[in-house]
């Protein structure tokens, strides 16, 4: 017997678990001390009425002879039909048109960006953004693919472009992005799909923080741009845009246009999850399907515009201390310059100790972030003014 020693290639702590880590000694250390976590990116509001009178009729359907279900659909992988044409309708919104068999139902983005390589050979080379959101590198090294690295910097804005040096295989984009809160513009999206494109390639695109775009220009769907269904797989996500962390429920788009070796991708993705997935609760997807209806988009923009305040207050913030950052106007995340010279972890420990406010060091996303930390928007508003004064005081 032999283990996949690619594991030991990774580092001994995934970010967050060492985030919380060093926070739980702290509090065990000072009791007496309130800490304010602007770390993870968990969201504190309670779901829309709408989605949980949706699942609350759900749970009744369960517990009668008539109404109970067991497994999904048949073609479980694809989700109940009311889901479906839900998501379907807010994509008809952004002037994207799907059908229901290339939309595929599932407990989370995170989830499907890693299973999603069960589709790739090995010897793809991978490009990913730095910094990054871990999971992409990390379900990477297990797999023993050769990864490069994008940079993204303040010179460009975080969002970096194709290099035509560099002959990727898969393409890591995530947008409005995770940590750093930049966006790119529909303009900007259609060189990567070029690129794409002309290297045969596929994007892989976490699209899970779209509901926070507000400015226009900006893309909500890589589908919105010319090309993309030929070249470009869609991860999307329910938890920050309903608050379904704790109910866990996602969507993959693999358009039917996609074909790699002669193969559709999306038949092969419909064989993978039927072959390892046994689909989310009935609960569940009765409560995503109420989220794009009319009576809950209202209710989840206004948690979202929740966010959107708190984020405004870490912003202002941020200015008053004459500190450059990226985020929060189309994403629930701050990316900020640490002051004095700091890096990550220095200023991590810094402001634990000091303002007993938690974020997360910018090094954890990788070496382009080092010297730069982010902040989330997700708090509790009453906590995130009060962290904000804290941190205010701390450097004025």
């Amino acid at each position: 017997m032999k283990i996949n020693e690619r594991f030991l290639e990774l580092k001994d702590s995934y970010l967050f678990a060492k985030v919380g880590q060093k926070t739980a000694e702290y509090r065990a250390a000072h009791p007496e001390k309130k800490v304010i976590k602007l770390s993870i990116g968990d969201v504190t509001r309670p779901l829309a009425p709408a989605v949980v009178r949706a699942m609350q009729k759900a749970v009744g359907e369960m517990s009668q002879k008539e109404t109970f279900k067991g497994y999904g659909p048949d073609r479980y992988c694809y989700g109940y039909a009311s889901l479906l044409e839900s998501i379907k309708g807010s994509y008809r919104r952004k002037n994207v048109a799907l059908s229901s068999d290339e939309i595929f139902i599932s407990d989370g983005a995170k989830s499907d960006l890693g299973n999603i390589l069960d589709l790739f050979a090995q010897d793809n080379l991978v490009l990913v953004p730095d910094p990054v959101y871990p999971v992409y590198v990390d379900t990477n090294i297990m797999g023993g693919r050769r990864i490069v690295y994008a940079d993204a910097t303040e010179e460009n804005g975080f969002l970096p472009m194709p290099d035509e040096r560099i002959k990727a295989d898969l393409i890591y984009i995530c947008s409005p992005n995770n940590p750093t809160g930049a966006a790119y513009t529909c303009e900007q999206l259609k060189v990567w799909v070029d690129y794409a494109l002309k290297r045969n390639a596929v994007i892989l695109y976490d699209a899970a923080y779209e509901y926070f775009i507000e400015e226009d220009g900006l893309a909500r769907s890589i589908y919105e741009v010319e090309g993309a269904r030929e070249c470009a797989i869609e991860f999307c996500s329910f938890s920050k845009t309903a608050g379904f962390t704790g109910v866990r429920c996602g969507y993959t788009v693999v358009p039917k246009e996609l074909v790699r070796s002669g193969a559709s991708l999306n038949r092969l993705w419909a064989r993978r999850q039927s072959t390892k997935f046994n689909g989310v609760s009935y609960i569940s997807q009765m409560g995503a399907a109420a989220v794009f209806t009319e009576e809950g988009e209202r209710e989840i923009r206004e948690n979202i515009g929740y966010y959107k305040r708190n984020a405004e207050r870490i912003a202002k913030m941020l200015r008053d201390l004459n500190l450059f950052y990226t985020g929060g106007k189309n994403s629930p995340y701050l990316w900020l310059k640490c002051p004095k010279g700091m890096d990550s972890w220095g200023f991590f420990d810094y402001l634990l100790e000091n303002a007993n406010v938690v974020g997360t060091p910018g090094s954890g996303f990788g070496k382009n972030g080092d010297g730069f930390f982010r902040l989330t928007a997700f708090g509790d508003a009453d906590e995130t003014e009060e962290a904000c004064a804290r941190i205010k005081k701390l450097f004025i």
